[in-house]
């Protein structure tokens, strides 16, 4: 790869669509009206845009693999017609405790673990120490302390509980109300 960039790790629910717990038909995916202007505006600045989602429903048999495809396309295409691009779409279908016995598994792409953003790194030629991850969950915020990049935690979704008590040890470069928080604060501190 001759050419690697920074890229904004999105956490999906309670990131960029509302969290309504498991989401498992398209009628129940419901975008923030702010988050396709995020998106462009990360475009804009020059960042690849991931996104990066734990989809314990498939683990649990609620939903399947095709329908995290179908919202990613979506999603993908919601961007393209409001200005920005989604450039990668990572998921973990696992979990230890899977009702499902072919997505149990201790993996490491499920966050907190750092896999998904290691893969999309490798895949899409990212430099991890000028990205930043942003979600509404501390597991979030684990996933840029392990691959060494910012974090911002938003407080839509989880992220007003999350907050009021951080984990010890860990907190995250800069907590904003919403994307479009988190793009203008990016904005105002760019990578070095």
């Amino acid at each position: 790869m001759t050419d690697i960039r920074p890229a904004v790790f999105l956490d999906r629910d309670g990131t960029i669509n509302i969290d309504a717990g498991y989401i498992e038909r398209m009628e129940r995916f419901e975008l923030y009206p702010f988050a396709i202007d995020a998106i462009r505006l990360f475009k804009q600045a020059g960042y690849l845009v991931v996104i990066l989602t734990n989809q314990v429903g498939v683990a649990n048999g609620m939903y399947g693999e095709d329908f995290v495809a179908e919202v990613a396309g979506y999603l993908a295409a919601r961007a393209k017609l409001g200005g920005g691009q989604i450039d990668g779409h990572y998921y973990c279908p696992h979990s230890p405790d899977a009702a499902v016995p072919e997505y149990r598994a201790d993996c490491d792409c499920r966050k907190p673990k750092p896999g998904m953003a290691l893969r999309a790194a490798a895949e899409l030629g990212i430099d991890l120490r000028r990205s930043v991850v942003i979600g509404d969950r501390w597991r979030d915020i684990a996933v840029a302390n392990a691959i060494g990049c910012r974090a911002i935690l938003v407080k839509t979704g989880y992220g007003a509980t999350e907050a009021l008590r951080p984990p010890a040890g860990m907190s995250a470069d800069a907590v904003c109300e919403d994307l479009v928080g988190a793009a203008v604060w990016l904005l105002d501190h760019p990578a070095a």
